[in-house]
């Protein structure tokens, strides 16, 4: 019991940081959760293996500041895949992180983990000009090519 009390506080401190850098006050750098009774452009995106490369579908979407949009998730492959939407360098940690612990579950409003063959969504607004970036970050999927970037101009 012990031993799992200690990778707990070990988890929370490891984690805790990456929250912080998430939000800047009650909003994420790519910004902030969108309000579903109001209207927002879709975006269908798909996530797949070919071979052993892992992608999504479109890798590259160019959005307006100020701009909410639905993204509805599909997960055609035969593997569960993640859409977290971040900046690169929050995905490159966070990345590290669930290297140490894969199997670690996201209740982020930026998150979702998809198994195979169910799809979901995120309301989003993007308050901020800038590139972020989705990836997969199971471990090897966003190495073998599953990421994609937003520009909001």
């Amino acid at each position: 019991m012990r031993k799992l009390n200690l990778i707990a506080a070990l988890s929370v401190a490891l984690v805790a940081p990456l929250v912080a850098v998430a939000h800047e006050g009650e909003h994420f750098l790519a910004g902030e959760l969108g309000d579903p009774k109001q209207p927002a452009r879709v975006i269908k995106v798909n996530m797949r293996e070919d071979g052993k490369k892992m992608l999504f579908e479109p890798a590259h979407i160019i959005i307006h500041k100020g701009e909410q949009i639905r993204f509805v998730l599909f997960n055609e492959g035969s593997e569960s895949h993640e859409f977290v939407l971040a900046t690169f360098e929050e995905n490159k940690k966070h990345a590290e992180l669930m290297k140490k612990f894969p199997k670690m579950e996201h209740d982020d409003p930026n998150a979702k983990r998809l198994t195979p063959f169910t799809e979901d969504e995120i309301v989003w607004k993007f308050t901020k000009r800038g590139t972020f970036e989705y990836a997969c970050l199971i471990p090897g999927h966003r190495e073998a090519g599953m990421h994609g970037t937003i520009d909001v101009k």
